[in-house]
């Protein structure tokens, strides 16, 4: 099969789909693999060490999606490349589309196959492709938030950790799944006082457990929220509903209880973000003040350490990369149900439920398209 890994050019994007080792890999199956010159550069890896593990370099764009069966990527199509994709190709990369109403109906009117990293499930209820990027984002929440709280930074000069005599700072997280628990994880490691926030008890329990009573966890409720707003430093929105838009958690007026100088970090801003005030950023100006509240919401997080973020998702996706090039996407997807839960669009059709219901559209049962009834 033919796979094409282009360069990103979201702002300031600098992860690549696949390391030169991911390559080889593919190589070594008797696929080619066709990368776009430089693509790999803001990750630490030059066109070289394509070349090595088996990879052609093509300058030209056009040609590296044109030649392409199998489009490799980290996120979602821009618009230029929406228009070079056509019914004949796969598409595999991070779309979030309950929150982008326009990026759905671009890829529909496409006609291509879209499966998207972040729906795909395992048989512990988790999101494995997913999961390394919250990682990432989750630990860098944390970072973000804490030089966000600079004065120079239009924070209230607060040092997450204090020092003797004088209290460290407060933080919320909201949400404690992957990106929660290593939110809470970098606060405590930093100093800060933590609390995390869940309506799962089960998983309330089990970071009272890991932790040992060092994150303080609480049952979200609406007076639980409040105190949050009244108390907190910094808060980290970290909730995910699969495949949806992320619910609006802590609204306008509700800012107006926040400590000036305090800071919102919204790592949900791919899903349209919990807070009612997000607005998506980029690295190039990550933040933006409203009533006094620093807001952090930049969509790809994980593109500032990219080195770091490219090996991690490559580990991930290298399983599925390798059974879509090996068996095409039908029976890829017809062998597991849990990376059928990843196609989003095939044929000018939503197959995912959570993105049909976004936009009142009617969705079709991925099943169909796969020839399998289970």
């Amino acid at each position: 099969m033919k796979i094409a890994v282009p360069k990103e050019i979201k702002n300031h994007e600098y992860r690549v789909a696949l390391t030169p080792t991911g390559v080889r890999e593919l190589v070594d199956r008797g696929h080619r693999v066709i990368v776009q010159a430089s693509a790999g550069e803001g990750s630490g890896f030059p066109d070289a060490d394509y070349q090595a593990a088996g990879a052609t370099i093509e300058a030209d764009v056009e040609k590296v999606w044109d030649q392409a069966e199998l489009i490799v990527k980290v996120k979602e199509p821009q618009s230029d490349e929406v228009a070079r994709l056509h019914e004949r190709q796969t598409l595999f990369t991070y779309l979030h589309l309950a929150a982008e109403e326009k990026l759905t109906k671009g890829l529909m009117d496409s006609g291509a196959t879209c499966i998207a990293y972040e729906t795909i499930t395992d048989n512990e209820g988790g999101l494995p492709l997913l999961a390394p990027m919250s990682r990432v984002a989750g630990r860098m929440a944390v970072q973000a938030g804490a030089h966000s709280l600079e004065k120079a930074q239009g924070g209230a000069g607060v040092l997450l950790p204090g020092v003797p005599g004088v209290a460290p700072g407060r933080v919320t997280v909201i949400g404690g799944g992957v990106v929660g628990e290593n939110a809470g994880r970098m606060a405590l490691g930093l100093g800060a006082e933590v609390t995390v926030l869940d309506r799962s008890l089960a998983r309330l329990e089990v970071l009272d457990h890991r932790y040992q009573g060092r994150m303080r966890t609480v049952y979200s409720t609406a007076d639980a929220l409040d105190e949050a707003v009244r108390e907190s430093d910094l808060i980290i929105g970290a909730v995910l509903v699969a495949g949806a838009a992320a619910p609006k958690l802590i609204t306008r007026k509700m800012l107006a209880d926040m400590r000036p100088g305090s800071v919102l970090v919204d790592v949900a801003i791919d899903q349209g973000g919990c807070f009612e005030t997000s607005k998506a950023t980029t690295h190039a100006e990550p933040t933006y003040v409203i009533d006094g509240v620093v807001h952090y919401c930049v969509a790809n997080m994980p593109g500032a350490v990219a080195r770091t973020s490219t090996q991690a998702l490559t580990n991930a996706t290298m399983p599925f990369v390798a059974a879509l090039a090996d068996k095409g996407w039908q029976k890829a997807l017809a062998d597991d149900a849990h990376f059928r839960a990843g196609l989003n669009v095939h044929a000018g059709q939503v197959t995912h439920p959570a993105v049909a219901s976004a936009f009142a559209l009617e969705g079709v049962d991925p099943r169909s398209l796969v020839g399998t009834t289970v």
